[in-house]
């Protein structure tokens, strides 16, 4: 028996450079949200870790959130950790866990994560990424190849984001 229904196409992809205890970070938050509210599937914004040396939690934060998306709430949870930055700068990791624990995930495994540093090459891997196609701050996004830098300034960049995701859509291209 075969499916007729038409193939559903590619979603258009938003790698977002993103650092767990930036402010403008928590400050993009909106910006994804409304994307996401405005494109559904059809746009498929990708969690990309850029930790920021200045920041003493963030690598341990970045680590985390892959463990989320092996949990399955990558989004749920990077939200809930934005969302109370000051937290994260106080406590630190058993801040971390502890989110895990709210948002129902599995804590002691967070804590096993944390420590036996299973997720470290995906961190490594996105930073080095990051840094080669010109990443310096957070949040960058980038979209149909082309890079936004969100870490001066948010104004206009979901605009430009649209633009292109929409142009992207219409040439029912599905580009990274």
């Amino acid at each position: 028996m075969s499916d007729s229904s038409p193939a559903r196409p590619a979603p258009v992809v938003l790698d977002v450079w993103c650092e767990l205890q930036c402010p403008d970070c928590r400050s993009a938050l909106d910006d994804i949200r409304a994307l996401r509210a405005r494109y559904g599937d059809r746009l498929e914004p990708r969690l990309r870790h850029f930790p920021l040396e200045k920041h003493k939690h963030a690598f341990a934060a970045a680590q985390a959130a892959e463990e989320a998306a092996e949990q399955g709430k990558a989004w749920p949870y990077v939200e809930a950790v934005l969302e109370r930055v000051e937290e994260l700068v106080r406590e630190g990791e058993p801040f971390l866990v502890k989110v895990a624990r709210e948002l129902g995930l599995d804590a002691e495994e967070f804590d096993t994560a944390l420590i036996d540093g299973r997720h470290i090459l995906i961190v490594d891997a996105d930073q080095a990424e990051g840094k080669a196609i010109g990443v310096t701050g957070t949040p960058t996004y980038v979209i149909g190849g082309e890079r936004l830098d969100g870490g001066k300034s948010q104004e206009g960049l979901r605009e430009r984001i649209e633009e292109i995701a929409d142009r992207l859509l219409a040439e029912g291209t599905p580009a990274t």
